[in-house]
């Protein structure tokens, strides 16, 4: 995880006078997980941080600010790819910034052999088109083989994950909800 979240997290944690322990109630992640992310000694996922970024009450853009963009017309230059250590996935968001989003569309691409750390269920939808490659979805225990053209929609809370199974790079159109960054 770059050093620059963590001291974000670390920094909007005491801004807000709560204790390792008050801020692992708050998001169901341990005080020891929590103690190692602030140090920059673990990576997080990406359901993590927004916990902590709805535990703290800020958007999780913030964590990213050199990603926001404040226009509704995101051109192709604009765009910048960014990791979070750990997922070995490349993100690029495609959707514009503005007050009261309700969708997180983004372009995603899945390294081989990209494994989801685990089964995961939060609120919201999620939609995926591939461009390029074949992803392999676990929805509620049944699994459906995506192919480039294909696509899948599911709402978040029924049990999920996904795999690359492939040699190569998974390209996707991605759509989320709610916003995560």
């Amino acid at each position: 995880m770059e050093k620059e979240v963590s001291q974000r997290i670390r920094a909007l944690r005491l801004e807000r006078k709560l204790t390792l322990k008050e801020m692992s109630e708050k998001t169901g992640l341990s005080i020891s997980f929590l103690s190692q992310v602030e140090r920059a000694a673990s990576s997080i996922a990406i359901t993590s941080l927004k916990k902590i970024a709805d535990a703290v009450d800020v958007p999780i853009t913030s964590f990213f600010e050199d990603y926001s963009n404040e226009n509704y017309l995101v051109k192709e230059e604009a765009q910048r790819p960014f990791r979070i250590e750990g997922s070995g996935a490349i993100y690029t968001r495609l959707g514009g910034e503005f007050s009261g989003r309700a969708i997180e569309p983004m372009l995603v691409t899945f390294p081989p052999g990209y494994p989801d750390e685990k089964k995961v269920s939060h609120p919201g939808e999620e939609f995926y088109y591939v461009l390029e490659g074949v992803l392999v979805f676990d929805v509620d225990g049944k699994e459906y083989i995506v192919k480039a053209g294909d696509s899948i929609h599911f709402p978040s809370h029924i049990s999920h994950q996904l795999k690359n199974p492939l040699g190569t790079d998974a390209k996707v159109l991605c759509t989320v909800t709610p916003v995560i960054f």
